[in-house]
């Protein structure tokens, strides 16, 4: 138009003239063009128009195809057998498991006899992921319903042992200290190489029925997955295996297998079918897979890095075990991810009680029970949450409110310390030192008490317990003597498994308590009326201390390294013990004092009267760690 004469204007939206817009322009440029010159000298218009008739249409943003579906879309694992055999990924799974069965020669195709128990058996179906999440492969597997199987009829012994958790950590100690390989290795379909000794049947696997004979039973003449028998066989032809190719059992832990010849030591650590092996010779390790691969179909993978579900993460000079990626998966069950971290995992002020808050239906009980259950579990590799899951298992029974409460302060305590784990430093020394702790009368509902205790290797943790005693205490003495006992036990067992491991220990076991009652006990032919009924600990002790192979040594209880496991601390004496069970790396000084200057120590752990010429610095003391020196009586 010319002379600025303006546009007629019309109510119908189609008429409305509108500015062009080339392709390429941007989704911004799409606007309305003046409707009136009331709108074009900058007024508002009298009749307000909607973004659809004025032509305005907001622009769609698009990904790059891989960002869009992010958020929703979840690889999961199968609900049935259909569901399964309709993915590639899975059918060729279960494919590659049944044909390894036909391979193993598992079973052979029999009438079924009237009067014989004939077992089910289920597709289970699993996706095995890599330390950093990624997937690692699909695993599909056949596992029989071993809860149909009759005792005595197509069952007797079913034992099997698995390697203890603390002979894992003190060989993985050993090892560090030593520089030896470590090495992790998988055994396929394991259970399927154990011999059965009892008549089984069981039905044919669903979806791979013989379409000649589909009537026809399993007798089964290997183990398979499921069978209440079947780990007692795959342990009895492992260990067979390994007992011929010049291993010993360990009589200390029945899962732990040691080599010693020429010079050369291996030592094999085994839980099911996940194995450890660790040697001073990396040759003698490579024969040794040669040697089972011949009986076993084997997996090398590697230097070890996921082990149960823990991280591992080496250097030169130390091991890292950590449960990082655990910790964040069982945040994600009960949808905490993003919750307020708290410094420490239970109230100080706060006694838990069986009596308090309301109880908790039957779904939220069980989702109470399987969270603490993940929580145990975790307790692996962080001692410091050892107590305050210790304390909310005493309510698995019938867990309340404020129980649940507890345990969602312990996550909120993961949460602030996810990236925390147990740490084995290399070190000459072989001494072990005990602590042990009591927390007398502690449990409000009971009045039993707690007790507690940690076991070092040189510097490392390698065992702790934070168990409530089984009876009542009449005195702060009896429980601290009774938790003595059990240290000293731990001990003792850890003794013989060094034995056997060939290390020698560089001088008798110390065991650190901070009841001077107690250690008097321990050190001095007295016996007390009110001690009567805990003879049998009073002895068990007394006779290792007479015998030289412990020694009982008074510590101040601000060093006292088992506080933790026996009650909850605060924020700064947590940080304390988290830095104890979490060491630094650290030497062994040894100094050499005078009478005289021992009396002007100031120090509130042991009696001035006590003066040798040398004494030693406890390396795990705190104290120790912030001025470098801590003078205590050998």
């Amino acid at each position: 138009m010319h002379g600025g004469t303006a546009a007629p204007t019309s109510a119908a939206p189609a008429s409305s003239p509108t500015v062009a817009v080339p392709a390429s322009a941007p989704y911004s440029a799409v606007v309305s063009a003046p409707e009136s010159p009331a709108a074009e000298s900058g007024h508002s218009p009298v009749r307000r128009r909607t973004r659809l008739q004025s032509g305005i249409v907001k622009p769609k943003k698009f990904s790059d195809g891989t960002v869009r579906y992010g958020n929703f879309l979840k690889i999961g694992e199968p609900e049935c057998l259909q569901e399964a055999l309709n993915d590639p990924s899975w059918r060729q799974a279960m494919q590659d498991e049944y044909t390894a069965l036909l391979r193993n020669q598992t079973w052979h195709l029999v009438e079924a006899s009237k009067g014989k128990n004939v077992v089910d058996c289920k597709w289970v179906f699993k996706i095995k992921k890599k330390s950093d999440g990624s997937i690692d492969r699909y695993k599909a597997r056949l596992v029989a319903k071993g809860f149909k199987q009759q005792y005595g009829i197509d069952y007797e012994d079913t034992f099997s042992p698995v390697v203890k958790i603390a002979t894992v950590r003190l060989v993985l100690s050993i090892d560090v200290s030593k520089g030896w390989t470590l090495r992790q290795l998988d055994v396929q379909n394991a259970f399927l190489h154990g011999i059965l000794e009892e008549e089984v049947y069981m039905r044919q696997p669903p979806g791979f029925e013989s379409a000649d004979a589909p009537h026809l039973v399993c007798r089964l003449d290997k183990a398979i997955y499921g069978l209440k028998q079947a780990p007692r066989a795959w342990y009895a032809k492992l260990s067979s295996k390994l007992i011929d190719l010049g291993f010993k059992s360990s009589k200390s832990d029945a899962s732990l297998f040691i080599y010693q010849r020429s010079g050369v030591v291996i030592y094999m650590l085994v839980y099911v079918d996940d194995i450890i092996v660790t040697s001073s010779s990396s040759e003698a390790v490579t024969a040794l897979l040669s040697d089972l691969k011949k009986d076993f179909a084997l997996i090398d993978l590697g230097d070890l890095h996921y082990f149960l579900g823990i991280e591992v993460q080496r250097d030169h000079d130390s091991l890292l075990l950590s449960q990082e990626k655990y910790a964040q998966e069982i945040l994600a069950r009960v949808n905490m991810t993003s919750c307020k971290p708290s410094p420490t995992p239970l109230s100080v002020s706060e006694k838990l009680s069986r009596h308090e808050g309301v109880l908790l239906n039957s779904e939220e009980s069980t989702r109470y029970r399987s969270i603490v259950g993940a929580l145990q579990y975790l307790t692996l590799s962080r001692p410091d949450l050892a107590f305050s899951v210790n304390k909310v298992c005493q309510f698995l029974h019938a867990p309340t409110s404020v129980h649940w409460t507890a345990v969602k302060r312990i996550l909120r305590y993961v949460k602030y310390t996810i990236n925390l784990g147990l740490t084995f430093f290399k070190s000459k020394s072989t001494l072990l030192s005990a602590y042990s702790d009591a927390d007398w009368a502690g449990s409000i509902d009971d009045r039993r008490s707690t007790g507690g205790f940690a076991i070092y290797f040189g510097p490392n943790l390698i065992s702790w317990s934070a168990r409530k005693q089984t009876t009542v205490s009449r005195s702060s003495t009896e429980a601290e003597y009774k938790s003595m006992a059990n240290a000293t036990a731990e001990v003792i067992w850890l003794e013989s498994l060094l034995a056997e491991l060939g290390i020698k220990i560089e001088e008798p076991p110390r065991l650190w308590c901070d009841n001077l009652g107690a250690t008097y006990l321990s050190a001095n032919p007295v016996f007390h009326a009110r001690a009567k009924h805990i003879e049998i600990d009073f002895h068990f002790v007394r006779e290792r201390v007479n015998k030289k192979q412990l020694q009982i040594r008074l510590i101040s209880t601000n060093d006292q390294l088992a506080d933790g496991f026996t009650k909850a601390l605060m924020t700064r004496k947590l940080e304390d013990f988290k830095t104890s069970t979490f060491p630094p790396i650290l030497q062994r000084p040894t100094v050499e004092i005078e009478k005289d200057v021992w009396d002007a120590l100031e120090w509130d752990g042991v009696e001035a009267g006590h003066h040798p010429s040398l004494y030693e610095a406890p390396v795990h003391s705190r104290h120790y760690r912030r001025r470098m020196l801590r003078i205590t009586v050998l």
